[in-house]
């Protein structure tokens, strides 16, 4: 039988079969002291990880000694999703299924209460103090650094307070994961499945659900894929509809690669690397605004999906219409409509909400692809206004195709959140608005190219932060 040991855990391995003990140890986030304490830990990581992965957790058990232990069936741990990611294996069509999942699992658990301080303002500055107080210590050779960050956090904090106590009030914080991020996720049979969710220890497991995509986003992120984080974020917005957790995403984001620097000085390990990656969470580049142009049919959604997937930032996020006006209705993005949410009215309404979400996710600091027919000049002057008030690029990504071929495409769609029919198609070409010669000026082919540049400035510049 072979053993693996933890700070905190000892897990015997037996063929098909994991056993996980709680070692008799008392630190500051766990308390794992008596029998009656460790047996009662067992239960709850058996009825926390349930909801996330039942296959896996087969209950509680008594060893010859006494002992308790978690029951567990093995995987092979090539397929947990670190080694998965390393390997240039993890794929975006996974990410997507993991992040509907993770919303209805978020949708069914248990919110925080009034009463209850999970969540409250106080509640979130606190293990972000403490933390600092303790990198200081760990990391002396990095005081300006950590002064920095700290003065970033204290900052951001102050600003967001409000924002933390609404959206504890309108039940976003929530009994999640608690530790959620590759090493903690596996796949199965092709779907990633979250495991090892935190039981022992309520504060860590109780987060502003923001807090807990913040982490994976990090991670992903700091293992060199930031497309797939920015489409893992993109997707879980999509199925939420939380667009607002952008407003808290880089405070938790900064937080959460601080502990995992003083992890590192605690084991030994340096931890530049994750102040570096603080760092540059906390100073994103400048955004920008990307709006699709094209008739129905045309392939904005194609071209701006694929676009999403190459990001080289992880911070640009997808706004469609055709999905905002479903919530915007009340309706799911698949739902097919009576048609009175396409009048002009809720025309108009469906641009003025996708204004207000682009305009809040700039303002965090997050590039945004409007994907939208925006085939009326006043649409595209509303929202070109937008950027030019921030002082941010707008550019337009035209979609075009033979009249024929559009045809083609809206007689074969299907399973798409568009309710756009031939009819339609034949509608928008007798009122469409082509674009202006000053608006021309603003299609820009080459964004990526000059997106990875500025990515590429930017890494530099952090490297001779880091290093300086």
């Amino acid at each position: 039988m072979n053993v693996i040991e933890t700070h905190i855990s000892r897990i015997l391995l037996d063929g098909e079969l994991a056993l996980k003990q709680k070692k008799p140890v008392v630190l500051p986030f766990v308390d794992y002291g008596t029998r009656v304490r460790r047996a009662h830990c067992c239960a709850e990581e058996v009825r926390l990880n349930r909801r996330f992965a039942p296959e896996l957790y087969l209950g509680v058990v008594a060893l010859e000694d006494g002992e308790p232990a978690v029951k567990m069936r093995r995987f092979d741990e090539n397929d947990r999703l670190d080694h998965v990611c390393a390997r240039g294996e993890l794929q975006p069509v996974q990410l997507v299924a993991l992040a509907g999942r993770l919303q209805d699992f978020f949708t069914t658990a248990a919110a925080a209460t009034p009463e209850k301080r999970f969540g409250a303002p106080e509640w979130v500055w606190s293990p972000v103090e403490e933390n600092f107080v303790e990198l200081a210590a760990l990391l002396p050779e990095h005081g300006p650094r950590l002064a920095a960050l700290r003065q970033w956090s204290a900052g951001e904090f102050a600003r967001l307070q409000p924002v933390f106590a609404a959206r504890k009030a309108a039940g976003r914080v929530r009994e999640g994961h608690g530790d959620l991020h590759l090493a903690n996720l596996v796949l199965l049979d092709g779907a990633i499945v979250p495991f090892d969710g935190i039981e022992f220890n309520d504060d860590l497991r109780w987060n502003d659900v923001a807090s807990e995509i913040a982490f994976l986003w990090m991670d992903l992120i700091d293992h060199g894929r930031p497309d797939l984080a920015g489409g893992f974020l993109d997707a879980w917005l999509s199925a939420s509809g939380d667009y607002e957790a952008l407003t808290v995403l880089g405070f938790y984001a900064v937080y959460r690669a601080l502990v995992r620097a003083k992890v590192a000085a605690l084991s030994g390990r340096p931890a530049s690397d994750y102040l570096a990656l603080a760092e540059t969470l906390a100073t994103p580049p400048t955004p920008a605004l990307l709006l699709t142009h094209g008739l129905s049919g045309s392939g904005k959604s194609t071209a701006s999906a694929a676009l999403l997937w190459r990001q080289r930032s992880g911070r640009l996020i997808r706004l469609r219409s055709d999905v905002e006006r479903k919530r915007l209705f009340g309706l799911v993005p698949l739902a097919r409509s009576d048609g009175s949410i396409y009048t002009p009215e809720a025309t108009a309404a469906t641009y003025g909400r996708l204004r207000t979400l682009a305009g809040e996710a700039l303002a965090a600091g997050f590039s945004v692809i409007v994907d939208a027919a925006f085939l009326r000049r006043a649409e595209r002057s509303d929202f070109r206004a937008l950027a030019a008030t921030r002082g941010l690029r707008c550019v337009i990504l035209a979609c075009e195709a033979p009249v024929d071929e559009l045809r083609r495409r809206l007689r074969q769609r299907q399973n798409d959140a568009s309710e756009a029919t031939v009819e339609v198609l034949e509608q928008q070409l007798g009122w469409m608005e082509p674009l202006t010669d000053d608006e021309r000026a603003l299609v820009d082919e080459k964004w990526e190219e000059a997106e990875a540049n500025r990515e590429r400035n930017t890494a530099r510049s952090d490297r001779a932060r880091s290093t300086g």
